[in-house]
């Protein structure tokens, strides 16, 4: 078993010991995967990148349970929908890869239907 399908199999158990499955119907779910989201966002609002430097030293644990949140909400929403998060993920990369070819995109932040 794979450390993501051992996760999801953790997220899953936990979820259901509290009978709250019957609250996570696909749109909640990936509402609140947006609002954990929204919540790693306000860490760096309104900061500049020298403030966000300084702030990651000392808050990494909190970033990193706001992370965990919203990895959360993936899994469990890929799990209730029967989706391989690992295989789609997988085939998400190759798909970029091919829209954005590294002579293309290589040290440019331009959209791939932009690149020449």
């Amino acid at each position: 078993m794979s450390d993501i399908q051992e996760l999801t199999k953790t997220i899953v158990a936990f979820r259901d010991t509290r009978d709250w499955k019957k609250f996570h119907n696909p749109k909640d779910v990936a509402l609140s995967m947006v609002l954990e989201a929204g919540e790693v966002m306000e860490h760096f609002q309104w900061k500049s990148q020298k403030e966000i430097d300084e702030y990651i030293k000392t808050n990494k644990d909190d970033i990193g349970e706001e992370l965990a949140d919203v990895l959360y909400w993936v899994l469990l929403l890929s799990n209730d929908l029967g989706i391989d998060i690992k295989a789609a993920t997988e085939r998400k990369i190759v798909k970029n890869g091919e829209k954005y070819p590294v002579e293309k995109s290589k040290g440019v932040a331009t959209k791939y239907n932009k690149l020449s």
